[in-house]
């Protein structure tokens, strides 16, 4: 099952959903602040994407973080962005196999075809 995670007001998940709809892609969205996340999910984003592609911080959520937090951030970054889903950059897409940050129609093009 095609996961797109994001947040229902983003307009690059926007884009993203009404291009998985008009593609006739079949998939689940997952509002990080409505639907919640797991510790092991995001875990295993860090596995699969490094915690440089995963989270955003040029966000507005970042730049709100106290310095204290970001210096944390490296070794406690599970904790963080679970008090913080908007971190992660949207949409984030699991194929069930891979997983891919941010939107481009080229690359969701590739993708699925």
């Amino acid at each position: 099952m095609i996961t797109l995670y994001g947040i229902k007001n983003c307009d690059t998940v926007k884009k993203a959903r009404t291009w998985l709809e008009k593609n006739a892609i079949t998939y689940q969205f997952h509002d990080f602040r409505a639907d919640g996340l797991e510790p092991q999910q995001i875990k295993n984003w860090i596995d699969a994407l490094g915690l440089d592609a995963l989270v955003n911080k040029r966000s507005t959520t970042w730049k709100e973080l106290d310095d204290a937090t970001k210096q944390q951030f490296t070794a406690d970054a599970v904790n963080i962005i679970l008090a913080n889903p908007t971190l992660i950059k949207r949409p984030l897409l699991d194929t069930g196999k891979q997983q891919y940050v941010g939107f481009k129609e080229t690359e969701y093009r590739t993708l699925f075809n």
